[in-house]
């Protein structure tokens, strides 16, 4: 069952809190090898539960009330403990929850455990995870995508409703993409970055990842909303029930073409020789279904997304090189065995403690804010920051909803991309130009490509236009069953 179902059995007791979260944790390790959890506390989950049940029992009711979730790495949380798939925090219990956390579990939801993902979240396959690599349900050879991997492996292998994950550059969207799951990053800010382990900081952006855009909208209703007085980042903007705009009516609209006056815009950068025929035909026949719900298809253009990675290329790992300068095994984290003075403790520290492409990094990060090159790098991407944002404002004159394909390639080989750093990079090349403006994107299952793996279409919507978002996924997923396929043996 997804979030709705599993939420409207428990409430009328069909089932409880507590058989479903002793369901799902035996379901999780009946497929430990596919990677996609790094922690469990069974005692700690089943608390939960019987809260939940006991609160059931009195009276009340929720859409999340004893429906079991679980939390990428990234998440600090005082029940399990929080490495952000590195070596550097390896056994770090949290003293508190983060917000986005704490604020499903006020709503009831259940925590099943800590799930997978690529060291401090950087990554696009989930293969630079300190632990173990994810998997992808569809094919365990391939990756489930990065930096959220094991939370798109479990939801799409059935091992948890939905889950949590987090976007910098494309990390909820590509993997939602890679495992046929649909997942949404909210508006840089809608969210609370307190408690989510930095990676970037002027890009990281949490969201639910789960099975249709139904079970994202409930959980993004619970998780979004203002937390100024954590978060500097954090947005004074009122929460919203995202699930109110799922059947709004539009316009015009009639019961066949639900969508009718919906002008969705198809960039030209993003339909060129870059993507793979397979992932193109399958944007274009979703496409095509949108056609049929009323939809009309506007050509636009966003000249700047070539410059979108060496843009975010120079601003992520700057910020990074910032943020993870506190990991020097002083205060927290690991801390080396043997060093003769101070300095010898932070180098090894560090090389220990920190994996290849984090290290890769920081250092492009350290060289970009270094004296000298400031200006030339770093002042210089934020300008075309800037730019890349001002493309979007212009494309959204001409229409309201932008869709494209939301990788050029379907999921690729677990180690096939881990000796070429670039060719990693290049993969996040249609989600980037989003996380650097600050808008709103989700991926909505969309059909198969090459070796039957799943394709996703990406939808982006202007600043706070999250529920226009979700009511356009909503209404293709009503009218297609792409979101509903369950990868075989599982």
């Amino acid at each position: 069952m997804g979030v709705t179902e599993l939420a409207a059995a428990i409430a009328a007791r069909q089932t409880s809190a507590v058989e479903a979260a002793q369901h799902l944790l035996v379901r999780a390790r009946q497929h430990e090898g596919l990677g996609a959890y790094l922690a469990f506390n069974k005692d700690a989950t089943l608390a939960q539960a019987r809260a939940a049940d006991a609160r059931l029992a009195a009276g009340e009711r929720g859409p999340l009330l004893g429906v079991p979730l679980a939390h990428k790495d990234i998440f600090v949380t005082t029940d399990f403990p929080t490495t952000a798939g590195s070596k550097m925090l390896q056994g770090y219990q949290s003293p508190f929850n983060a917000t986005v956390v704490q604020r499903l579990a006020d709503a009831g939801a259940v925590s099943l455990g800590k799930l997978n993902c690529d060291e401090f979240a950087m990554g696009s396959g989930n293969d630079n995870s300190a632990y173990a690599p994810a998997h992808n349900p569809w094919d365990v050879s391939r990756v489930p995508g990065g930096s959220s991997g094991g939370s798109a492996a479990a939801v799409a292998a059935r091992l948890v409703p939905a889950a949590t994950g987090t976007d910098t550059g494309g990390s909820i969207r590509q993997p939602a993409s890679f495992t046929g799951i649909t997942g949404i990053k909210p508006t840089y800010g809608r969210c609370s970055r307190y408690g989510m382990v930095a990676f970037a900081s002027s890009l990281d952006q949490a969201g639910p990842m789960a099975r249709s855009a139904a079970d994202c909208a409930v959980l993004l209703s619970t998780m979004a909303g203002p937390d100024i007085d954590r978060d500097s980042t954090s947005l004074d903007h009122p929460a919203e029930d995202y699930t109110a705009a799922l059947n709004q009516p539009r316009e015009g609209a009639t019961a066949s073409q639900p969508l009718k006056g919906l002008r969705i815009g198809l960039p030209t950068e993003f339909f060129g020789a870059g993507c793979a025929p397979d992932v193109i035909n399958a944007v274009r026949a979703a496409l095509a279904e949108y056609q049929k719900l009323g939809a009309t298809l506007v050509d636009i253009s966003l000249p700047r997304t070539e410059l979108s990675i060496p843009v975010y290329y120079i601003i992520a790992p700057a910020e990074a090189s910032s943020n993870l300068s506190r990991f020097d095994g002083v205060k927290f984290g690991h801390r080396a065995a043997q060093y003769t003075d101070l300095a010898d403790m932070y180098q090894k520290t560090r090389s220990e403690g920190f994996g290849p492409e984090v290290q890769r990094r920081i250092m492009i990060g350290t060289y970009v804010l270094s004296h000298g090159y400031y200006d030339a790098y770093y002042l210089k991407a934020q300008q075309i920051r800037r730019l890349i944002a001002q493309d979007f404002q212009q494309a959204f004159t001409q229409c309201d909803v932008i869709a494209g394909p939301v990788a050029p390639t379907v999921a690729w080989k677990i180690g096939e991309k881990s000796e070429d750093p670039l060719a990693n990079y290049l993969a996040d090349i249609y989600t980037l130009s989003t996380s650097l403006a600050g808008l709103p994107g989700m991926s909505v299952p969309a059909g198969f490509g090459a070796g039957g793996m799943p394709v996703g279409l990406q939808l982006v919507g202007n600043y706070f236009k999250e529920g226009e978002l979700l009511q356009t996924a909503y209404a293709f997923q009503q009218a297609t069953d792409w979101h509903l396929r369950t990868a075989q043996g599982f």
